[in-house]
């Protein structure tokens, strides 16, 4: 049957199997990034990202396609974690905006939208690279148009999208010659196409394969959705304990109790709601609504060593909530101070490396979870300053730090850096009795004038920048470009260091993560006093995982 108008509920039905399907192949999507090291999120990005847009429109359907598209998008936006992440916000806020004075629309104001998606998604990129997930969305998206021209089945533009869309991501190697390099197709390209995958589906009304999806009776009981704070007692909570936490994987004890992710997810939810895992070869991370988080721990500690805890009573949270919504009179508001910085850090080490040199607010977060954008707005908002520096030292964090200027209610500066050394160096040259002006320029500059060495481990074979890489080799990484690929930790530390540093370097810091002993960080900086007498070296644990060494040069 032709479907010639598209309404608020059938476009959640669609929106709801997208997210499902995205969630299903996240995996799939992660393993086609092209930089073999152990941070490769896009599929976790976009799923989260997805799911958080999906949750949102779940708790305001309605008929009205305009205020689904609205829900949408809010909760992309504020969910929104990495570039990918923050891309796919991007491609369904254009979309959203689009429609939102109409109740439902037709098959060619739907393909306007899929449009003028793309339009918004293309300018809130600084340097669009053609041969990712905007080529896919663009191409998809224009095929859109020209079909709808003669078109009126919406059901018919959708599947010329879905195959456009496959047929563009075949195409995005030919296009970005680092992939041809490596043998894949764009990951975020492959993580749209399973979303619009999901969007035929809920539109022709069928599910994909393995996936529950509410149906339309428990979609519109969503529709009068009110904060649970409204309608509960404290005492009512059954499972008062947010719970989350970190299991860095140990080989003896997986050798006893074998790690599999759905097992590890069944077993945990017997433990409360809100469950949350998201796992990789290293570790895996827990959200749980617990009432006893102990057996959780207990639980987690199976596997391996428990990292970042964080456990907080909901029944006093609640309680609080009540108080202050009943109480008579507003507590006075603190006074703004004039300046603030949150930064971005892994590792506590790092994180107090950070609030030792001046950092207001450190959120935890880099290679393996990205904050999202309403992580990043929290902190501002905590910081409570007239203006806010903010340093993500991630590339793929800069997207959602630059979202989360566009929405906070205070001035917001991002400064681009890339890395934790440019994060310090430009939190070092910040100068509290300067104007906004002058610190962002002190501190941009400062940027320059920081060389930053990694080493990782390789997740996969590969060949890239004419290194040979073989699967758990360390790695190492000057600015974002692989220099080398051994076994040996101290051997790729030596050439890494060798190829760095030059003779008017002054200063080599050291920060040695979780995989770093401490006979490494002797060994290493042995290498240094003897082959380079003329620097300085400073040694600091930073804590963080997956990389057992990061170096900052000046």
């Amino acid at each position: 049957m032709a479907i010639k108008t598209l309404d608020g509920k059938r476009f959640a039905n669609m929106v709801l199997q997208g997210a499902a399907h995205l969630a299903n192949n996240a995996k799939v999507v992660d393993a086609l990034n092209v930089f073999p090291v152990p941070d490769g999120d896009t599929g976790t990005n976009m799923n989260l990202s997805m799911t958080s847009g999906a949750k949102e429109v779940k708790n305001n359907v309605s008929e009205h396609i305009g205020k689904v598209g609205s829900a949408l998008a809010k909760g992309l936006l504020m969910g929104a974690r990495g570039n990918s992440g923050v891309i796919l916000s991007q491609l369904f806020r254009g979309f959203a905006k689009a429609v939102e004075q109409k109740s439902e629309i037709d098959s060619k104001e739907f393909a306007a939208a899929l449009e003028a998606g793309v339009q918004t998604a293309y300018k809130a990129v600084m340097k669009p690279v053609e041969g990712t997930i905007l080529t896919v969305a663009k191409d998809a998206a224009k095929r859109a148009v020209a079909v709808a021209k003669k078109e009126e089945d919406i059901v018919v533009v959708m599947e010329e999208v879905v195959k456009e869309a496959k047929a563009s991501l075949q195409r995005t190697p030919q296009l970005l010659p680092v992939l041809k390099e490596v043998g894949v197709v764009d990951s975020g390209g492959q993580g749209l196409v399973f979303v619009y995958e999901g969007f035929l589906a809920g539109l022709k009304g069928e599910t994909v394969s393995d996936v529950q999806t509410p149906s339309m009776e428990e979609l519109v009981r969503t529709e009068h959705h009110r904060s649970a704070q409204s309608h509960i007692d404290t005492e009512d909570i059954e499972f008062g304990y947010c719970t989350e936490f970190m299991v860095k994987f140990e080989q003896e004890k997986l050798a006893k109790h074998p790690f599999h992710e759905e097992k590890f997810r069944q077993d945990l939810s017997q433990f409360g709601d809100s469950l949350l895992v998201i796992a990789d070869e290293n570790l895996v991370k827990v959200h749980i609504h617990a009432e006893h988080p102990g057996e959780v721990l207990t639980y987690g500690q199976r596997y391996g060593s428990l990292i970042n805890i964080k456990i907080e009573n909901m029944r006093e949270q609640h309680a609080n909530i009540v108080h202050e919504s009943t109480a008579p009179a507003p507590k006075k508001e603190k006074r703004k101070e004039r300046y603030g910085i949150v930064t971005v850090a892994m590792g506590e080490g790092v994180a107090r490396l950070f609030k030792s040199i001046g950092a207001h607010a450190v959120i935890e977060g880099g290679q393996t979870m990205n904050p999202s954008t309403e992580d990043i707005v929290k902190a501002i908002e905590e910081v409570n300053a007239e203006t806010v520096f903010v340093l993500p030292n991630n590339k793929n964090i800069i997207m959602a730090a630059q979202q989360a200027a566009s929405v906070a209610e205070c001035e917001v500066v991002v400064i681009p850096s890339k890395t934790v050394p440019q994060g310090m160096t430009a939190l070092l040259a910040f100068n509290p009795s300067a104007s906004r002006e002058e610190n962002e320029q002190a501190m941009t500059e400062a940027l320059l004038h920081v060389k930053t060495g990694q080493v990782t481990f390789a997740v996969r074979d590969t060949n890239i920048d004419g290194v040979e890489i073989t699967k758990d080799d360390y790695m190492g990484i000057a600015d974002g470009k692989i220099i080398v690929s051994e076994k040996d930790l101290l051997a790729v530390v030596q050439t890494l260091l060798s190829h760095m540093i030059e003779e008017e370097d002054e200063i080599l810091t050291i920060i040695y993560g979780e995989g770093a002993t401490d006979e490494d960080v002797t060994k290493a900086v042995q290498f240094v006093e003897s082959q380079f007498p003329h620097i300085e070296v400073e040694t600091h644990f930073g804590g963080q995982p997956l990389y057992p060494f990061i170096f900052a040069i000046e």
